[in-house]
């Protein structure tokens, strides 16, 4: 039978159980009472009480007193006292879903998106949001983590919604209302590793790691363990279900390596759409992998880091760390991008020690998510620097555009819509020792960065955080780039969308016409999708027809241009 983690009712009453197989002692701590619970033969250990909504409990294991590593809310910070709760309607919408070929993905940091930072303030932005025709809202990571800020990746509790945003009926209306306005949610679940302060499950369950692995947070996650995956996967179940998701963004997932993890996150992909098959899930990973795998099983689509480097590199000229292999020929590699999806799938190539990924050409192109900003790429900067501020602003303009109306998955980083500068740091909020080794841990990964002097931010410093803030000003520049995104997004409603639909009938077909310029036909079965790029000086070889449907700059004229047209079978 499957144990549950946590809380749960039934009609015998509230029953708590946790995982902590190698424990001499365990109760549990409700309204000051302790209660010794009952040790189960696969080392979880369980009990029946009689629970009230709103009573505060702990774990007490081997005499160490531990919120519940399944919490659902949290009396305080993440060392506080869990709290009982009850499961609630997740909203009033008629709502089953959206398909994912419709999808236009938004991806938003609840604490620098309004100036509130909160849920309730992030509602009233949905339907602006809506109407430029975005269709999911893709939120950083909201598990409970120590402090008030932080990008939500360092988080230990990951089943209780981060106080700092809002309550959880908060996010039930958030939930609700993009529902109203056609919006998808789809949460960043970070399933690899727990964050450096209140990870209470080192103590309760240290078989939950396998200290043989490692990840570039400590020991890795031992997905070999079933009640690790029933964990995770009751996670991601919580999720969806309590809160009427419409998908996870699965973060990192090729740090979830070893024994069964391949059929961990194949199983997974089932469990979570079965919490509903009435209405549509949506599953993506983040997977530097470059494989198929995943995408042949069960998930919906991948990060494509590759098409953001390729832009990156040609409007930069950047070739430092991660760039290195994309700044060879940039605008070559973008070719690839367009026509296969992933640039590097297997291949030798100049600036990479070894060879990265595989053919994933084959796959749907509803199965690559691509950007030319994410809160990694902004905010892995030492400074936090958008493309606006690093590149070209029409080169910037037509590299957006491409994103938009390119038959692949777009995802627009939070203010990318209007032009934003603004930078997006990396910020934390810890104390002590810890906040002294993030500081420390920040400024050594910049410090062979001559030109950078001293100008790393504090990422403790409340002003980094605040610096971060979307600036939601009304000014020329910022209406010419809704008005590019609500352009180019009617267009991909209207043109590119029926076309995904209908199916791939045949490879694209990409040429180099000059040293930054380009022409892609992609074939389906409703019809063509064409467009002519040129990401460099004017090209008077780029010769598009006369009627493109949508177009960036003048052919032949502007360096930076893009023209598109599609074509009935």
């Amino acid at each position: 039978m499957t144990q549950h983690w946590g809380g749960r009712w039934s009609d015998d009453g509230w029953t708590a159980r946790i995982w902590a197989p190698d424990a001499r002692q365990v109760g549990l701590v409700l309204g000051g009472q302790h209660h010794p619970m009952e040790r189960q033969g696969d080392g979880f250990w369980s009990i029946t009480a009689a629970a009230r909504e709103g009573d505060e409990y702990l774990f007490r294991i081997d005499g160490q007193d531990i919120p519940d590593p399944a919490s659902r809310l949290q009396s305080g910070d993440v060392h506080s006292p869990s709290v009982v709760t009850r499961s609630k309607p997740a909203g009033q919408t008629p709502w089953q879903g959206r398909d994912w070929a419709e999808a236009v993905v938004y991806e938003l940091h609840l604490g620098t998106f309004t100036p509130e930072g909160t849920l309730a303030a992030a509602t009233e932005r949905l339907a602006d949001l809506a109407g430029l025709g975005i269709t999911a809202i893709e939120i950083m990571p909201v598990g409970q983590w120590s402090g008030d800020r932080g990008w939500g990746y360092d988080g230990v509790l990951p089943y209780a919604l981060h106080p700092a945003y809002g309550s959880p009926d908060d996010l039930r209306r958030f939930v609700d209302h993009a529902h109203a306005q056609g919006l998808m949610v789809i949460l960043d679940l970070v399933m690899n590793h727990f964050g450096p302060e209140g990870a209470y499950l080192h103590h309760a369950a240290p078989a939950f790691f396998d200290e043989s692995r490692h990840t570039p947070w400590g020991a890795a996650i031992d997905f070999s363990q079933p009640a690790v995956r029933e964990y995770w996967t009751q996670c991601a179940e919580y999720w969806i279900g309590e809160y009427r998701l419409d998908g996870l963004r699965l973060d990192a997932v090729h740090q979830i390596t070893g024994p069964g993890a391949d059929n961990f996150m194949r199983q997974f992909a089932q469990r979570v759409r079965a919490v509903d098959p009435s209405r549509a899930i949506h599953l993506v990973v983040e997977d530097e992998r470059n494989e198929a795998f995943l995408r042949e099983n069960g998930y919906d689509a991948s990060w494509n880091d590759d098409f953001h480097h390729a832009v990156h590199c040609a409007l930069t000229g950047e070739s430092d760390s991660y760039y290195a292999s994309f700044s060879h020929d940039p605008v070559g590699d973008l070719s690839l991008a367009l026509q296969r999806g992933h640039i590097e799938e297997g291949q030798t190539r100049p600036g990479r020690d070894e060879p990265r990924g595989e053919p994933c050409g084959h796959l749907p192109v509803t199965g690559f998510v691509n950007s030319t900003q994410t809160h990694d790429q902004v905010g892995n900067r030492a400074k936090g620097e958008r493309l606006l501020s690093l590149a070209d602003p029409d080169g910037v303009r037509a590299a957006y555009a491409l994103l938009l109306v390119a038959p692949y998955i777009p995802m627009i980083f939070m203010g990318e819509e209007r032009g934003a500068t603004t930078p997006f740091l990396f910020f934390a909020d810890y104390t002590g020792d810890l906040a002294e080794a993030v500081r420390k841990g920040r400024a050594a990964e910049f410090a062979g960065i001559a030109s950078l002097g001293d100008e790393v931010p504090d990422p403790l410093s409340l002003d980094t955080f605040q610096r971060s803030r979307l600036d939601w000003s009304d000014t020329d520049t910022a209406r010419n780039w809704l008005d590019l995104t609500r352009r180019a997004l009617a267009f991909r409603a209207d043109h590119v969308v029926p076309l995904l639909k209908s199916g791939r009938s045949a490879p694209a077909e990409v040429a180099r016409i000059g040293a930054a310029s380009l022409t892609a036909t992609w074939h389906f079965h409703g019809g063509t999708l064409s467009l002519w790029l040129s990401l460099g000086k004017a090209q008077p070889d780029l010769k598009p027809p006369q009627d493109a449907a949508f177009s960036v700059g003048r052919a032949g004229v502007d360096p930076y241009a893009l023209f598109v047209t599609t074509r009935p079978r």
